[in-house]
Parts: structure tokens; sequence; C-alpha cells
């Protein structure tokens, strides 16, 4: 009678262990970057400040302080509540790491169907350097040239 409850218990050790283990696995760094990078674009098409400035540090610094944290969220809700629309378009995310940080370069094309800023539409290369913050990963600075 006891092997039986052993052989049980061996069994539900086993099955609980499956569960959990595969919650233990950690999504590697490069692929968190990469998302985040995903999710910035995704609500800057969809308008929502709020989602772009979720992976930006507060000290965010674009193209040598010319666009901080609050100028670009700001921008964003200006053209939501303009009703007009920033397409954005990326293409392949190259990672590097550099010590404890990493640097994305990647392109980006913005297209637009409002009038807002159609001098600022094109193809752009982008370069930004992230940093781990409390176990997130924030971008922390960002250059960006246009290429056509």
């Amino acid at each position: 009678m006891i092997r039986p409850k052993k052989t049980i218990l061996i069994a539900g050790a086993l099955v609980l262990l499956a569960l959990v283990l595969p919650g233990c696995r950690r999504t590697p760094d490069e692929t968190r970057v990469r998302e985040a990078i995903v999710a910035m674009a995704q609500a800057a098409e969809a308008g929502s400040a709020g989602d772009l400035a979720e992976p930006l540090s507060e000290d965010f610094d674009g193209n040598a302080g010319s666009l901080d944290r609050r100028k670009l969220t700001g921008m964003v809700r200006l053209l939501a509540l303009r009703g007009d629309h920033v397409g954005v378009t990326m293409g392949p995310v190259s990672i590097e790491h550099r010590g404890e940080r990493m640097v994305a370069t990647f392109t980006v094309t913005l297209t637009s169907g409002g009038k807002l800023l159609p001098d600022q539409m094109g193809v752009y290369q982008v370069e930004s350097a992230w940093r781990n913050e409390d176990g997130d990963w924030r971008c922390y600075t960002a250059t960006w040239k246009r290429v056509m």
C-alpha cells in the first residue's frame, strides 16, 4: 500500500515541477529591448503618448538635446489630438552589447496621413542606447538621421 502512495506523490511532484519550471525562464535581454522598440513603434502609430514613454528613461535625450521625453510625448499627444496618423514601418533591429548596456540600431520609415509634420516624414537611421533600470530595459538616449 505504501508504494502506490509514494508513486502518486512522485508523479504529482513531477507534474508540479513541469508546471513551475517554464515560469522560471527569463526572457533574454535582447528580446526585451526588441519588444520595447516594437511597442514604441506601435504606440506612436496609435497616438498613445503614455505607451510610447513607458520604455524611455526619465532622463531620455534625443538627438543631443533636441527632443527629450516630455517633448516627444507632447508631440505624439498633439498628433493624436489633431487626428493625424503617423505610420511607422520598422526595419530589422541590430543589437550590440556594450558592457552592461545595449545599443540597438535600425531604420524606421515615418509616413503621415496629416499635414502637421510633412517635412519630417521619411526614412531614418536610428541608434538607441538602453540600460537596465530596476529590472526593466529603458532607452536613455537615441540619435537619428534622415537617410532618404
